[in-house]
């Protein structure tokens, strides 16, 4: 079923990350990690639909997405990024196999964190702490870095840095592969959340079951 949203407001995360903040419909519903077939309520833009991640907590009066824009694409989420307060979209339904199964290190990718931004702060709201997840954040650069200041105060979550172009103070420099997994002192037989980039989610699925990661301790959407 189709929904029209009104944009309240947009700010700036990153150099190419945005914050999108729209009413609520009444009786909308979602579980923290699930996304919506999302699209511009424009002539010519209407069927260009795509899908994104609520970022808001499931009980808030409003709808939150953090959206990363790609100019090189085909437009989609350029034209996003340069809404003003007061435009529409249209979504559908939530869906999506990401949900909080409980403690275990997350895996994510530049713009593949957002799934997990509403479940850990629904996490964070329902337990005060998030003890127990660890999160491995993949990025180019440090100004690609979504949230790092939320993410570093969150009580709790052990956060690893992970910079495949550049050095920063701190940060590992490299990408999330097997000499990283292996030296990260990771536990294999505990949960595994993934999402990213598709060339890196299955390159990192398959270093996971290498070292006996079950089917069922990754949580991830289906590819």
């Amino acid at each position: 079923m189709p929904h029209t949203l009104t944009l309240q407001s947009i700010r700036p995360i990153t150099h190419n990350v945005h914050e999108l903040t729209f009413e609520r419909p009444q009786g909308y519903a979602f579980d923290p990690g699930q996304a919506t077939d999302f699209a511009l309520d424009r002539d010519g833009w209407r069927d260009e639909k795509r899908p994104f991640t609520f970022t808001s907590l499931p009980d808030a009066e409003h709808l939150q997405f953090t959206i990363k824009s790609y100019p090189s694409h085909d437009g989609v989420t350029e034209q996003i990024g340069q809404m003003t307060g007061g435009e529409t979209v249209l979504i559908e339904d939530a869906w999506g196999a990401i949900s909080d199964h409980g403690p275990g290190t997350i895996i994510a990718g530049g713009a593949g964190l957002t799934p997990f931004l509403s479940i850990l702060r629904a996490r964070q709201q329902e337990h005060g702490n998030l003890d127990g997840y660890r999160l491995i954040f993949a990025n180019s650069c440090e100004k690609d870095i979504i949230l790092r200041e939320e993410l570093e105060r969150m009580p709790g979550l052990k956060l690893d840095l992970v910079l495949s172009d550049e050095d920063g103070e701190g940060i590992y420099h490299g990408q999330v592969d097997a000499d990283y997994l292996d030296q990260s002192d990771l536990d294999f037989s505990q949960l595994f959340y993934l999402c990213g980039p598709p060339a890196m989610q299955e390159d990192v699925s398959t270093l996971l079951k290498a070292r006996g990661v079950a089917d069922d301790r990754l949580v991830h959407e289906d590819w």
